[in-house]
């Protein structure tokens, strides 16, 4: 016997097909959303209270924004001899943020405890502890991160600044971190646009600091840059 169909069960029929279909690419397209590492700016969780979040964009705001300029002339002797005892305490640079930033450390014999020679690190871009022992094989496990990269402020107006002026910049506490070796390695130049800490929990802090030190020293943000700034700002105010 032929069977028909009316009109009704027909819409029906293809009507429930489409939302069978269409249900199925929305478990699919969550199941991708799922598995994809979020955007730079989203998802940070904020260490810093909204006020100081809020003033950091609105300090964002009076950063100039323009291209990046060409890294013809680089060259990290142009920020001054490396680890410069600027202070003029006694002790180098890479000393005195590894005193800062370590616990329990341990200081060489006849340094006027200056010189650092073990000590644990709360690394603040993975959120890992490390154990740290100056010695050939072992200091590079934890090194001293620029937060703004001096081949990005090179790039981002820092020709511009005088020889005493770049290094402050490269000595200056505010712009320095004691980190961990391998991600600091992965960080290289890059800025906000395309490097983040993997600690989401820090985000609005290394942010809120590169903001601080680009404003301080005259330097701008290209436009991919201060929007991931501006979108982890927002999110943390």
């Amino acid at each position: 016997m032929k069977t028909t169909c009316s009109p009704a069960k027909v819409l029906a029929s293809v009507t429930a097909m489409m939302l069978a279909a269409s249900l199925a690419g929305c478990d699919a397209a969550a199941n991708a959303l799922e598995i994809t590492e979020p955007a730079p700016g989203t998802g940070a969780s904020s260490t810093i209270d909204p006020a100081t979040a809020a003033n950091a964009l609105e300090q964002l705001e009076r950063i100039p924004v323009k291209g990046r300029a060409p890294k013809t002339g680089y060259s990290r002797d142009e920020f001054g001899p490396a680890w410069a005892d600027v202070d003029r305490n006694g002790c180098d640079t890479r000393n005195d943020i590894l005193a800062r930033d370590l616990t329990n450390e341990t200081f060489k014999p006849g340094t006027r405890s200056c010189v650092v020679m073990t000590g644990t690190l709360a690394d603040r871009y993975t959120g890992t502890t490390i154990r740290f022992t100056r010695g050939q094989d072992t200091s590079s496990d934890v090194q001293i991160d620029h937060i703004v990269p001096l081949s990005d402020a090179w790039q981002k107006g820092a020709q511009q600044l005088t020889v005493d002026q770049r290094r402050d910049l490269a000595n200056d506490p505010q712009n320095l971190m004691a980190a961990d070796g391998p991600t600091n390695a992965a960080k290289g130049d890059k800025d906000a646009a395309t490097w983040l800490p993997p600690n989401k929990a820090f985000r609005c802090e290394y942010v809120a600091r590169q903001t601080a030190v680009k404003a301080k020293y005259s330097l701008w943000t290209t436009q991919a840059e201060h929007d991931a700034i501006a979108g982890i700002l927002e999110g943390c105010a």
